[in-house]
């Protein structure tokens, strides 16, 4: 077996052995170092994160908007023309509050205006008209956990609204090998009718870069906000520098092979091939004139998570069948099919 051969089977063992979602420590150890890419990466996390700054001093959203009650709120509540509902009660453990007139309600996962829209309707029977006022006078400590590629993960204890911004900033901003989206996972509340938790997708770029603050969303107790590292991809045949690399966001052909130091000068622009997973234990191969999107006379394909991206030497079309064949071979070894 060629030097050149052996190394691909030892590639491709370990993507038989990564799972889908990579960027792991195990990655980074096979990655080679690519300058360029890293100080990329680097760049657009300070910009992102002083636009990060920004925008949370720039949004001064009032507390309670969409702040979800909870066990432990002091809540000071009022009614027009109903002088025995005037008190200031503390949410018990279970989430409720006892009021005179209304009796015992639960208050947990609920917001203020949905709390006054719920007395007055109780008190429907005793007053033709009335107006209720719900202030939360003192916040519970919330916990809510911001993991992944930020400086500071962790659990933080923080007391009132706070957004998602807010968890960014307080969790040191993103580092050099965030991704471009970011998850709020949220437990299920006893506020919806749904019996799952909530997985909320943002775009990084859009929030943090573009300004677009429609999508800092209000995190509550119980959140987890995850920002995932980068995908990864994988580049090798006749290329300066094959190996793994990490996704800077939408990462094209172009770009990534950009990262591996461009194709060498033996190799066959013409038949770049992709092996992309099909979702059904499979590949696909996409085949490619690079050659043609490098002149602009094509356009630029975009790289999946997990793609293999293949440069094979001009004239060697038995160098693909092999490759093929040694592949296969690793990963029967693996326990998958990659169906070629």
């Amino acid at each position: 077996m060629s030097k050149h051969v052996l190394k691909l089977f030892m590639l491709f063992m370990v993507v038989s052995a990564l799972p889908a979602c990579g960027g792991g420590s195990a990655v980074n150890q096979q990655a080679p170092v690519d300058p360029a890419a890293t100080l990329a990466g680097t760049r657009k996390a300070d910009k992102m994160n002083e636009a990060l700054m920004m925008g949370a001093i720039a949004q001064q959203a009032p507390m309670e908007n969409g702040y979800l009650i909870g066990p432990e709120d002091l809540l000071e509540i009022e009614a027009y023309n109903v002088e025995e509902l005037k008190k200031t009660v503390r949410v018990n453990s279970h989430g409720d509050i006892a009021l005179p007139l209304v009796g015992v309600i639960n208050v947990k996962g609920l917001t203020t205006s949905e709390v006054e829209a719920f007395i007055a309707k109780k008190l429907d029977k005793y007053v033709e008209e009335t107006v209720v006022t719900v202030f939360v006078k003192e916040y519970k400590s919330q916990r809510i956990s911001v993991i992944g590629a930020v400086k500071n993960p962790q659990v933080f204890a923080v007391t009132g609204q706070r957004y998602l911004l807010d968890m960014l900033m307080m969790a040191g901003g993103l580092d050099a090998g965030a991704g471009s989206v970011c998850y709020i996972i949220r437990p299920m509340l006893a506020s919806t009718a749904a019996n799952k938790s909530e997985t909320i997708v943002v775009d990084l770029d859009e929030l943090i870069l573009s300004g677009n603050l429609s999508l800092n969303f209000p995190v509550f107790a119980g959140d987890i906000v995850n920002v995932p590292r980068g995908s990864i991809f994988f580049v090798d045949g006749e290329v300066k520098a094959p190996g793994v690399y990490t996704m800077k966001g939408k990462t094209s052909l172009i770009q990534a092979l950009t990262m591996s130091q461009g194709i060498g000068e033996n190799a066959s622009a013409g038949e770049v091939r992709i092996l992309r997973d099909n979702g059904k234990g499979e590949r696909d191969t996409i085949t490619v004139d690079y050659g043609e999107i490098r002149d602009g006379n094509q356009p630029d394909v975009m790289i999946a998570a997990n793609d293999i991206i293949i440069v094979p030497r001009s004239g060697a079309k038995a160098f693909f069948n092999g490759f093929v064949r040694t592949i296969r071979g690793a990963v029967s070894v693996g326990g998958v099919s990659m169906g070629f």
